[in-house]
C-alpha cells in the first residue's frame, strides 16, 4: 500500500510561486523547458504546454544575459495568457553573475537551483556559492540546492576518497561517492542556513541516472535532515527504456515515503512532445495512489477470447477523449479526476471489472452473444447492441460525466459528492 501522507517522512514545507513543496501538501509534479530561454515566443509556448499538461512548477535554462533578460518577459506573457506557472532558473557557472547583473530576473524567478558542483571551483565556490544565496534573501526566494554526480564536487569526492582509502575497513568506491552527492547537498544546505537562509526556503536534490544509485542516495539523503526533496533520475533515456527506469525508482522511494517533488527527465524523440513527462509523473503517483489527475481506465489486454478489435479501439477512443478533453473538463466538471472507466473484452472479467468501476462495458467475444452489458455505479444499466455499440457507450460517458460532475448554477456546489446514475439516451433493454 503506498505510504499515505501521514506516513510520508516529515519534511518542511516550501513555499514556491504559491506552490507548496513538503510538509503536508500533494507530491509537486515539475517539467523542464528544452527551448533556448532567450527566444521568449518559444519558450513561452512550451511553458504554457507543459502547465495545460499539468506541470506546477517549471524550469527553465539562465545561462546567458540574453536568457537572464527574457525571463521577465517571459513571466507576463505567461500571466497574460493565462497560464501563469511557477519559474525556477537553472544556474551553473555564472549563476552569481547572472543574477546580480540582471534584477529584474532574479525578481522575476520563483526560485533558484543552485548545482553546488559547477557553482564555482576551488576558492571561488564557496564565495559565489554565497553570492546567489545573499541574492535569494534580497529578492525573498527558495533556492533548490540539486547535486548531479555528473558535475559531482571533484574537491569532497577526493577527500572522501583518500579518508576511505586511509582507512582500516575501507568501503568500495560506489559507497564513497554516495556519500559525496549526500554531504554535497547537507553541507550546501548548512551553509545557506549560516547565511540567514530558513530551511523552509531550501529544497534538496541528488541525481544520479542508475535506479538502485538513486534509491540508495535518496535514502540517505532523507535521514540527514528534515529539508523538502525534489525527485528525478537525470538522464532516464528514451522511451521505454527513460519511463520504465524512472518509475523504478521513483516507485520504490515513494513507497517508503520519500519526496515531494518529482520530475521525470526523458529524452524527447526528435520533434517529440515535451509534455510526456508531465504525463509520466502524474501517471506514476495516481498508480501508486498518491494523487489522481484524470479518469482511470481499466482496458482488457485480450486473448484468444478476444479475437475482435471492438474493445481495443473503444479503450483507445475513451483514452484519447479523456487527453483531449482534460483541459476543458477540469474547469466545468471538478472531481472528474476521480472517475473510473472499464473496457472489457469478454463475459470472463468483464462484468465483474465493470462493476468495479464507476461505469463499464463488457464487450462480447468470440462466439459470444453480440450483446454488451453495461454497469454503472456498480449496477446492470443496460445492455448495448448493434453496429453502433461503441458510439453508444461514448456517449452514456459523456451524459454520466455531465450528470455527476458538472457544476450547477443553483447551487454552485460539487455534484460529484452525490453521485447519481443518469438517465440515459442509449438504446438498452
Amino acid at each position: 500500500m503506498a505510504a499515505s501522507l501521514a506516513e510520508r517522512r516529515r519534511s518542511v514545507a516550501v513555499n514556491v510561486g504559491g506552490v507548496t513543496i513538503g510538509g503536508d501538501a500533494p507530491i509537486v509534479v515539475q517539467s523542464m523547458t528544452n527551448t533556448d530561454t532567450a527566444d521568449v515566443e518559444a519558450t513561452v509556448r512550451q511553458v504554457a504546454a507543459l502547465a495545460r499538461a499539468g506541470s506546477e512548477i517549471v524550469r527553465v535554462t539562465v545561462d546567458r544575459k540574453e536568457a537572464a533578460e527574457a525571463v521577465p518577459h517571459i513571466r507576463d506573457r505567461l500571466a497574460a495568457s493565462g497560464d501563469e506557472v511557477p519559474l525556477v532558473g537553472d544556474f551553473h557557472y555564472i549563476g552569481h553573475k547572472l543574477l546580480a547583473e540582471t534584477p529584474a530576473c532574479a525578481e522575476a524567478l520563483d526560485k533558484y537551483r543552485i548545482n553546488p558542483g559547477n557553482v564555482g571551483f576551488r576558492e571561488k565556490r564557496d564565495q559565489q556559492f554565497s553570492k546567489i544565496i545573499e541574492l535569494a534573501l534580497t529578492h525573498d526566494k527558495p533556492v533548490r540546492i540539486g547535486v548531479n554526480w555528473g558535475s559531482l564536487d571533484q574537491d569532497l569526492l577526493t577527500r572522501l576518497m583518500d579518508e576511505n582509502a586511509a582507512s582500516a575497513e575501507p568501503r568500495e568506491a560506489r559507497d564513497v561517492m554516495h556519500e559525496a552527492i549526500v554531504q554535497s547537498a547537507i553541507l550546501s544546505a548548512e551553509r545557506a542556513e549560516e547565511l540567514g537562509m530558513a530551511r523552509s526556503r531550501i529544497v534538496l536534490s541528488a541525481k544520479v541516472s542508475a535506479v538502485q544509485d538513486l534509491i540508495s542516495v535518496y535514502t540517505m539523503l532523507s535521514q540527514r535532515g528534515p529539508y523538502a526533496l525534489h525527485l528525478g533520475l537525470t538522464e532516464a533515456g528514451m522511451g521505454s527504456k527513460g519511463i520504465v527506469s524512472s518509475t523504478a525508482a521513483l516507485a520504490v522511494l515513494l513507497q517508503k515515503g520519500i519526496g515531494d517533488t518529482i520530475r521525470i527527465s526523458l529524452t524527447p524523440e526528435p520533434g517529440g512532445d515535451r509534455t510526456e513527462e508531465v504525463r509520466i509523473a502524474q501517471e506514476i503517483l495516481q498508480s501508486m495512489g498518491h494523487r489522481a489527475f484524470v479518469p482511470v481506465v481499466a482496458a482488457c489486454p485480450g486473448c484468444g477470447r478476444t479475437t475482435s478489435t471492438v474493445f481495443q479501439q473503444l479503450a483507445k477512443d475513451i483514452q484519447d477523449q479523456i487527453k483531449e478533453s482534460m483541459p476543458d473538463w477540469r474547469k466545468r466538471y471538478p472531481g472528474i479526476e476521480t472517475l473510473n472507466l472499464a473496457v472489457m473484452g469478454c463475459i470472463v472479467n468483464g462484468p465483474g471489472e465493470s462493476k468495479h468501476a464507476d461505469i463499464g462495458i463488457s464487450l462480447p467475444g468470440t462466439g459470444e452473444t453480440p450483446a454488451a452489458p453495461v454497469f454503472i455505479d456498480g449496477k446492470k444499466a443496460m445492455t448495448l447492441r448493434g453496429a453502433n455499440i461503441a458510439e453508444d457507450f461514448k456517449k452514456i460517458v459523456e451524459d454520466y460525466i455531465e450528470t455527476r460532475f458538472a457544476l450547477r448554477e443553483n447551487d454552485g456546489e460539487d455534484s460529484a459528492e452525490t453521485p447519481k446514475t443518469p438517465v440515459l439516451s442509449a438504446a438498452g433493454e
